[in-house]
């Protein structure tokens, strides 16, 4: 048996509209965020359970969508800690690939978070085998993700290639 994980990032913020790198600040959501969340949720209504990041802006993606599975949230699936960095213009975290292996200024590098993804991840096949998860979170869970569940994808040319939303990711577990 495997798990099913559907992956969408949270909905849009305000400071997405304005150019912020949120990190670890809670964010909120926008006006549009709350309308793709009503979305997702229209989407999303077969799965088992949700897990989210517990920033505000994914618990408020969740709230919004409006599912009404158990929904958990897990401090494993934050973005990424730019540190002194959280709040600064999205410009001020590049280049991003240099951030890989080496944490921004007080704050993590990728790969932490890819090992908390992995930790999560661990959990997710030991405790929910044979169920369809929604998980909602941050990109650089994505990125974690597709570099855990597809070895051809590394994580230096995920974090740099260009983020392009879609209504979702479907990985097995």
């Amino acid at each position: 048996m495997t798990v099913k994980l559907i992956y969408e990032t949270h909905s849009t913020t305000l400071d997405n509209e304005q150019g912020i790198a949120t990190g670890w600040l809670p964010g909120e959501l926008s006006e549009a965020g709350r309308r793709q969340a009503a979305e997702l949720g229209a989407r999303r209504g077969e799965v088992d359970l949700v897990f989210s990041s517990d920033l505000r802006r994914a618990v408020q993606t969740v709230e919004a969508a409006g599912l009404t599975v158990p929904h958990f949230q897990d401090w494993r699936l934050r973005e990424c800690n730019y540190g002194s960095l959280n709040g600064a213009p999205r410009e001020a975290l590049e280049p991003r690939p240099q951030r890989v292996h080496t944490p921004f200024p007080g704050g993590q590098s990728y790969w932490e978070v890819m090992e908390l993804t992995r930790s999560f991840l661990e959990d997710l096949k030991r405790w929910h085998n044979g169920k369809v998860v929604l998980v909602v979170a941050h990109s650089a869970n994505r990125w974690s993700l597709d570099h855990l569940l597809d070895s051809r994808a590394s994580l230096e040319d995920l974090v740099a290639a260009p983020f392009e939303w879609r209504p979702g990711w479907v990985y097995e577990v």
